[in-house]
């Protein structure tokens, strides 16, 4: 499979699925990587992924279109959430096999108040292999976000180590690790190297002063227009031999100030594109 690009639908809530069928490939992508729906942000409840969820497939296979993934909300080093993870790995598998997806991306998390990062580490083994024995669930990978207390790679490897399985691997947000974990693109693939299984990509620029400027100073732009070492982590990515998906992470629904999708989603694809091709 060579290099695919697709979209999370944080960037598009209040488009329905024939908006998404439409404009995802007029704008040149490959997929779409459901992080809600609408009003509702868990997909795994609702009828046009569950009683109709080969008619949507259809649908979206028909306008050119494949489900990357689905990004669920599981955190998986929370104890507290064990039931509630079961249960939402149980309806994600039904949801993922409907849909043609195979990629399931979920959180660390924890409280390191009351616990070391090595004994969340075991936490989050511990409930990845209860999802793992799942029914269908080996059938899937399974992507720990580097996002939370998990963005730094060695913090990320505690947790990898303890689940060596080819079907848990780890989503690399190539926006966290330099803006937070500090980590330059180099750092980061030599740590996390085969098991990247998945990716997110988005932009942004340090300028405190700018009004729409995060509480830690930093915005998000369209991609290149950042200061974030993405074409670097793109490209080096490549290099390693990864021919997984390329996923335009933009937070729109959380962050309602960025541009629209009509704007933003057609600007990553030139981006990707020219990025791709080694293009300045």
């Amino acid at each position: 499979m060579m290099v695919k690009l697709s979209f999370t639908t944080l960037g598009c809530p209040e488009w329905d699925l024939d908006r998404i069928c439409s404009r995802g490939r007029e704008y040149g992508f490959d997929g779409v990587d459901f992080r809600g729906y609408l009003d509702t942000i868990d997909i795994t409840t609702l009828p046009l992924f569950t009683r109709e969820g080969e008619q949507t497939r259809r649908r979206l296979n028909d306008a050119g279109l494949e489900v990357s993934g689905i990004s669920s909300s599981i955190t998986v080093c929370v104890s507290e959430r064990r039931s509630q993870n079961l249960e939402e790995a149980r309806r994600t598998i039904a949801v993922a096999k409907l849909l043609g997806a195979k990629y399931i991306r979920v959180f660390g998390g924890g409280d390191l108040r009351h616990h070391s990062r090595e004994e969340l580490a075991t936490i989050g083994a511990d409930m990845m292999q209860s999802i793992l024995s799942l029914d269908g669930a080996s059938e899937l990978v399974w992507c720990f976000e580097t996002h939370d207390l998990w963005i730094q790679s060695q913090d990320c490897r505690l947790l990898l180590d303890a689940v060596p399985s080819p079907a848990f691997g780890v989503l690399w947000d190539m926006g966290h690790t330099p803006r937070v974990g500090m980590e330059m693109p180099a750092e980061t693939l030599k740590a996390l190297g085969k098991r990247i299984a998945y990716t997110h990509i988005k932009d942004a620029e340090y300028n405190p002063r700018h009004p729409l400027a995060m509480n830690d100073g930093w915005r998000y732009c369209l991609p290149g227009e950042g200061m974030l070492p993405i074409r670097e982590a793109v490209l080096l990515l490549v290099e390693s031999g990864y021919n997984g998906w390329m996923v335009f992470e933009h937070e729109k629904r959380w962050h309602p100030e960025l541009p629209g999708p009509e704007e933003a989603f057609p600007a990553f694809v030139r981006w990707a594109q020219k990025t791709l091709n080694r293009e300045e």
